[in-house]
């Protein structure tokens, strides 16, 4: 196979049905902390993106469902450019995201977590709720839990139900495997995974290199906010440019 070349801004290109980001940069303090940055997640695909901490993933997330301000650069969701749009308006329009640390409300209980995420009237949210739990058997008898009370995996589990009870187009996971024992990580994976294959893209901030690549159609790596590669799966594992991208991140 033909090895590629890092993606150096997808100038020109299209934006496609899932998640396109072109040129985004973020700064603070007048520094820039991320960027430039480009990347394009399709709808059916998981798009991994790796590195140190520090190297800008949460801040690329967060950039996209607009909780970073982006100093230039732009963002589609579909064909539609969100750049300017408040958070709130971009879950709205399908950007599902579940955040490091979770940041469940301890208070509410796993029906009443799923039921303040889901669309609809009461019927249409009770059967989405009841989707979810099949979806996630670990919470199915959890359902009348509070957070708080739940193992850190049951929560990880939660988080990504809230994220992703809506069916939104894209999906943005920062570092869900993370603190979870490897039985737990591998059911985490194994729902990205399910999530990419009933037709989001899907955008994975991760450090567990390893189950990222098993899941991941594509990856980027950054360091220190630049991104240093972005290639097919398939052309990164065993390739040694990708193992250097690694240790230089």
């Amino acid at each position: 196979m033909t090895e590629e070349t890092p993606n150096d801004g997808l100038t020109g290109e299209t934006p496609n049905d899932g998640l396109t980001v072109r040129d985004v940069e973020v700064r603070i303090a007048g520094k820039s902390v991320l960027g430039p940055v480009s990347l394009s997640v399709e709808p059916g695909t998981v798009v991994a993106v790796l590195g140190a901490n520090g190297a800008g993933k949460s801040t690329l997330l967060r950039a996209i469902v607009g909780l970073a301000a982006v100093a230039r650069g732009r963002i589609w969701l579909g064909g539609a450019e969100i750049s300017d749009w408040p958070p709130e308006r971009r879950v709205r329009a399908g950007v599902g995201w579940a955040p490091e640390g979770r940041r469940l409300f301890p208070g509410l209980t796993v029906a009443e977590t799923l039921d303040v995420a889901a669309p609809g009237n009461a019927a249409s949210r009770a059967a989405r709720i009841e989707a979810m739990l099949q979806r996630f058997p670990m919470l199915a008898d959890k359902r009348h839990e509070t957070a708080w009370r739940l193992s850190g995996g049951q929560q990880q589990m939660l988080a990504i139900a809230r994220a992703v009870i809506a069916d939104p187009p894209v999906v943005l996971l920062d570092e869900p495997s993370l603190g979870l024992a490897p039985v737990v990580r591998d059911r985490v994976f194994e729902a990205v995974r399910t999530q990419a294959d009933g037709g989001s893209a899907v955008l994975l901030a991760e450090q567990d290199i390893g189950r990222a690549l098993a899941v991941a159609d594509r990856v980027v790596v950054l360091s220190r906010g630049r991104l240093l590669l972005d290639w097919p799966t398939e052309v990164a594992i065993g390739n040694p440019n990708f193992e250097q991208a690694l240790i230089g991140a």
